[in-house]
């Protein structure tokens, strides 16, 4: 028998600690530190982008070869998109984890072909589609038509394969979400903060079924739907809001049923 969840409490605890977590001090000791560095609209999006996109292991990890993209753009991400030569791209030396200079230099080249005649390219390549999985699968479809190598598709996850894709909806959070807090950017308009998903990964998942909120085991786009069903009724114009929570809640290991 399924024990009913008393979803008042589950939501006040995930408003006590979304309070707690979605603070300027989150910045420092997380990847979306590294976009901060910069000002203008589109450096943040091409380095958020990337840094999104590697951001798996440990985040001390990911946050040091994030400021050796900086130094590999030369401090202007969006400039180093549009105007580095062959050669640059050739001469790249850059690894975290499985993602390495070849892969980095078809984001570049891809990123390009998003950004030219468009200096709305990113946001507007996210923009096609009549939900947020069809959206993720549509940017996927039109990243992927700038020739490369087959390996570098594993770092484009593909919602429709069932993925959680908890990488590009982190990306999303940061461009999307807009409140006084000053950790998300909130500079994209044309995605609605109510179709934002969760970031779904190991801490916010284990946390979720702890919770109650998730039944299903994988951490795939199923359970995310399960996920997002839930706390959508907690917050249906905010509701990823709840991500500094879940997050917060599984790298503190705090336990609020204690």
């Amino acid at each position: 028998m399924t024990k009913k969840l008393n979803l008042e409490q589950i939501k006040a605890d995930l408003d006590f600690a979304y309070d707690k977590y979605n603070q300027s001090n989150f910045i420092a000791d997380d990847p979306i530190s590294i976009p901060h560095l910069f000002d203008q609209k589109q450096d943040i999006e091409v380095i958020g982008f990337i840094m999104a996109t590697i951001s798996w292991g440990k985040r001390n990890s990911i946050i040091k070869n994030g400021h050796r993209l900086v130094e590999i753009m030369g401090n202007e991400p969006y400039r180093y998109v549009l105007q580095a030569s062959e050669e640059d791209l050739k001469d790249l030396v850059f690894v975290h984890r499985t993602f390495n200079a070849q892969d980095l230099a078809f984001f570049i080249k891809a990123l390009r072909e998003i950004y030219k005649d468009d200096s709305d390219g990113l946001q507007n390549a996210f923009s096609v589609g009549e939900d947020t999985k069809t959206k993720i699968f549509n940017f996927r479809k039109q990243f992927l038509t700038t020739p490369h190598e087959n390996r570098s598709e594993k770092h484009l996850s593909n919602p429709l394969s069932g993925s959680a894709s908890k990488r590009i909806n982190m990306f999303l959070r940061w461009m999307v979400r807009k409140d006084q807090r000053g950790v998300d950017f909130g500079l994209w308009e044309k995605f609605p903060s109510s179709e934002l998903y969760n970031p779904l990964d190991v801490h916010t998942g284990n946390v979720a079924r702890s919770m109650g909120l998730i039944n299903r085991k994988q951490n795939d786009w199923l359970a995310l739907e399960e996920l997002m069903e839930i706390i959508r009724k907690f917050d249906r114009h905010d509701p990823c809001k709840y991500d500094y929570a879940l997050f917060g809640l599984g790298v503190s290991g705090v336990d609020l049923r204690l």
